[in-house]
């Protein structure tokens, strides 16, 4: 197997899915140690990518949440903020 010098990074999509073949390839179980041990390396590596995109997505996200005064606006996933006063039943 070639490797290039200079490796391309990898949109985080393209990454995932690397991850997933190298996870399936390593679940059946029937690799010599040494390949097993590669993709294991290989797989940690597309997982700290992954990881570090992610939160890199996490902070730009939070950027982009501010209120007018720089203070984070933080809710619930999928959560609808309500303007109206709700009273207790």
């Amino acid at each position: 197997m070639m490797k290039n010098s200079k490796e391309e990074p990898k949109s985080f999509e393209a990454s995932l899915e690397a991850l997933e073949k190298i996870v399936q390839e390593l679940e059946r179980g029937d690799l010599p140690l040494e390949k097993s041990l590669e993709l294991f390396e290989q797989g940690i590596r597309l997982s700290r990518q992954c990881q570090e995109r992610l939160s890199q997505a996490e902070r730009r996200i939070e950027v982009l949440l501010r209120d007018n005064q720089g203070r984070p606006v933080v809710s619930a996933f999928g959560e609808e903020v309500i303007a109206e006063s709700s009273t207790p039943d």
